[in-house]
């Protein structure tokens, strides 16, 4: 299998981190929703609200210290780093692509705590007072999918088998 280079997904990771980072700015700038308990309903199922999230994934890890905020930056840059060298190790574009969002999801979040302490969350997905996932944002929704993906493709997709290795094999046979 021929080496791909991965800038399709060093694009995809840019593109993400660009629009979520815009996305944040202007959930918390031009729109106003930069305090705790803001919020603004964009659908009946949809909600805009601001949350600081110091923690990772599901609430866990929270930073509550500085010191606390740092190891996490450390941590999760330290993710993003072995992301971003599997992506540039892996040969095959569909999970290049997977890594992509990964990555532009890790670092847009690494750039808020670095920034500001915390990851700005602002997406409110519910179906009344049921929520299927706590509030999120463009780059939590990038990572998930991402790794969605990934485990898709791990699990679900065979690759083809290599011609010129049939080939070969047939001609030993013959």
């Amino acid at each position: 299998m021929t080496r791909v280079t991965p800038r399709a997904g060093l694009a995809l990771a840019a593109i993400v981190l660009v629009v979520d980072q815009l996305v944040k700015w202007l959930v918390t700038g031009p729109l106003g929703l930069d305090y705790l308990g803001a919020s603004r309903t964009i659908l009946p199922i949809f909600d805009l609200r601001f949350v600081q999230n110091n923690g990772v994934s599901l609430g866990m890890l929270r930073a509550e210290t500085t010191t606390m905020r740092w190891l996490l930056v450390l941590f999760t840059a330290g993710i993003a780093a072995a992301v971003l060298v599997w992506m540039w190790r892996e040969p095959k574009r569909g999970d290049q692509l997977a890594l992509g969002l990964v990555l532009g999801g890790a670092v847009g979040n690494i750039l808020d705590r670095v920034r500001l302490g915390y990851v700005v969350d602002f997406a409110d997905l519910h179906f009344g007072e049921w929520r299927p996932f706590l509030v999120f944002n463009i780059a939590d929704a990038a990572i998930t999918i991402g790794v969605l993906i990934l485990l898709v493709r791990a699990l679900l997709i065979r690759d083809k088998p290599d011609e010129n290795a049939k080939n070969s094999s047939e001609n030993v046979h013959a």
